[in-house]
């Protein structure tokens, strides 16, 4: 996953010397939310960190891709349902992601302008995330059965700042809207073990992240009049 997330990286530094290119990190935490431990929205419990490349095709929109990695751990105990606490589940689990999508910037964020500049900005696309699928056989903690990929909407907001000639900082918090429902291994995989299955299997699981971005940019002066 990190050589496809270098030759994109490289693709698409290649691919045009007249737009403003950023890379940088990301860092923060992440929580869980599904049918094992509490549901707060965002609730950061585990480190979360990765690496983050931006493709500024004008001062309201770019590409953006990103690779970030976590623990995903929760415990029935943390949460304010009365059946939650009595079952007494907790899971942990490793997750890799890889994204791609869209940054939107409500306001102009001209990076060649010398002044400073903040925006509020939303961003979304398609993530595929790898993780260990889990599953409970009468104990409070699972077990693993075999490593699994996964689809997942990432539906984020943020603000952002240029602090710097070529640094700019952000606060964001991204939620995960995944295609499966076997991370807290309430509902696994595989058919020889659905009759472990339970919680509401008619919803899938959710992820988030939330932190600090920090971005170096580079790049010739682009013309976006031309877009």
């Amino acid at each position: 996953m990190k050589r496809i997330f270098l030759v994109l990286f490289l693709i698409s530094l290649s691919s045009s010397k007249a737009q403003i290119h950023e890379v940088g990190v990301f860092l923060g935490g992440s929580n869980f939310i599904g049918d094992v431990g509490p549901t707060t929205y965002v609730n950061p419990n585990e480190l979360a960190y990765g690496l983050l490349y931006k493709w500024n095709k004008s001062p309201r929109h770019s590409w953006r891709a990103s690779y970030v990695q976590s623990k995903l751990t929760s415990r029935d105990a943390d949460s304010d349902m009365k059946s939650r606490k009595e079952r007494d589940y907790s899971f942990e689990n490793s997750v890799k992601e890889l994204s791609l999508g869209l940054e939107f910037n409500f306001l102009d964020f001209n990076q060649h302008d010398m002044t400073k500049k903040i925006t509020p900005y939303i961003y979304s696309g398609v993530s595929y995330t790898r993780y260990d699928g889990l599953y409970f056989a009468g104990e409070n903690y699972p077990k693993t059965e075999k490593k699994y990929g996964a689809l997942a909407i990432p539906m984020t907001i943020g603000v952002k700042a240029k602090v710097l000639d070529h640094w700019v900082i952000g606060l964001e918090a991204g939620a995960r809207y995944t295609f499966k429902d076997d991370i807290d291994g309430s509902n696994p995989t595989s058919d020889k073990l659905s009759h472990l299955k339970f919680g509401n299997i008619n919803s899938t699981d959710w992820y988030v992240f939330s932190g600090m971005t920090l971005t170096y940019t580079f790049g010739n002066k682009p013309c976006y009049c031309k877009l």
